[in-house]
Order: structure tokens, then sequence, then C-alpha cells
């Protein structure tokens, strides 16, 4: 089956992890396709399989206030802050060369479309994600099960990056974050950007990843741009 990736649009954190997990199976079982998914999501601080509690520094009633929600994730990891003006990918992937490799073809594809906006970027294994002037601009984040990856990446685009005084962003103390639109870049649109780094991550992975126009959310199927 052709690959495909898919712009979901402003989508709940809970119900693309469902989504992902529909789609793992169903490539497990030879019934779906290697699928990647794009979104922005509603304000929400995920837990990592490795989070510490203490590293959510806001409390409850703050959090709720500011309208940000609190979800358990099965990536690796500690804390991070997803919302809108961020891009996140998920690909629903097999691997090809282990979840080192993996991680780094992510991190080439969107390392080159940031560069195609004048941005150089540095990988750091040592706490996943795509750096700049000291500061994280892209994050990463994986589950492997039976040799397929679900979860990918989150990208600074007009993120508001006040959010990450809420959290230890990867429980890393004093990290600091940025965004394009912080380092000066106007970007194009999210589902533009998307396109861009579905076709840099299709070359990674020596696949071609096909726009599908019709987006499964939940069980609700939504008409999307590709």
């Amino acid at each position: 089956m052709e690959a495909v990736w898919r712009w979901l649009g402003r989508a709940p954190f809970a119900e693309t992890a469902a989504l992902q997990e529909r789609l793992r199976a169903d490539l497990l079982a030879g019934v779906g396709p290697e699928t990647l998914l794009f979104c922005e999501h509603d304000p929400v601080v995920t837990l990592g399989r490795s989070a510490r509690p203490e590293n959510v520094l806001a409390p409850a009633a703050e959090l709720s206030r500011r309208g940000v929600t609190v979800a358990a994730a099965s990536r690796g990891g500690d804390v991070t802050y997803h919302g809108p003006g961020q891009l996140v990918g998920y690909p629903v992937v097999r691997l090809r060369s282990g979840v080192v490799g993996h991680m780094t073809a992510m991190a080439r594809a969107v390392g080159r479309v940031l560069a195609e906006l004048g941005v150089a970027t540095t990988f750091r294994r040592d706490a996943p994600g795509l750096w700049t002037n000291d500061e994280k601009l892209c994050a990463f984040g994986v589950h492997v099960r039976s040799r397929v990856a679900v979860h990918g990446f989150a990208l600074n685009v007009t993120a508001d990056l006040d959010a990450f005084d809420l959290i230890v962003p990867c429980g890393l103390p004093g990290v600091r974050t940025t965004s394009l639109g912080r380092l000066g870049v106007t970007p194009p649109p999210l589902e533009i950007l998307a396109a861009r780094v579905a076709r840099e991550l299709g070359l990674e992975l020596n696949v071609t990843f096909h726009a599908n126009a019709i987006a499964m959310l939940d069980g609700i199927t939504r008409m999307v741009g590709a």
C-alpha cells in the first residue's frame, strides 16, 4: 500500500495518540499503510515514560486557568508542552535502521526544511532535538512496538514560548526553547511546512508519502487540505 501523509489541523492530544495506535495495529496486521500525521495540539503538557512529576512546575489550578491539560504519553523522555503554533509530526512507520537511526532521519528531514528557511540547527542525541544558538527549536520522542514507531517531533513555529515556563522542558533545568517566530523567521502556514517535511522524510526513509485529503480522527471524517 502507498504510504500517506495527513494534515489533521487542530487536534486534541489524546485522540491523536489513539489514532496512532490504530494505524500501528493496521500496519502490523498488513491492512493499513505507513502514515505520517501532522497537526497542532490544543495546549497540553505531556508526560513521557521517564517523566518526573516535579518537572511540572505549575500547580493544577494554574494549568486549568491557562487552559492547559496534562496527559501521559507512551513516548520516551520526560515532560514537554504542545500547543497552537507548533507543528507536530507523527510518523507511524516501520523502523529502517533502529531507534537512533529513526530519530536522526527525522532530524535530518526537519533540519533541511529549516535550512531552506535560513535556520541552521544541530541535532543533539543526549537531549534529542534540533538546537540553534543553544536553544531547543524542535523536540523528538518515539515509542516502538514490533519495530513500528509512533510519536515523532514537535517544531516550535509560532508557539507561545511562555508556556514552557510551566515545566522543566525535557527534564533539563535551565534549557531554553525558541521558535521560528522568535528567530525572526516568517514561516509558511503549518500545512505547507508539513508538506515540505513529508517530502524530506520520504527521502530519508526511501518512501513516498502521498497526500491524503481525508483525515480520520476518533471516528470522525474531516476534509483537509493537502
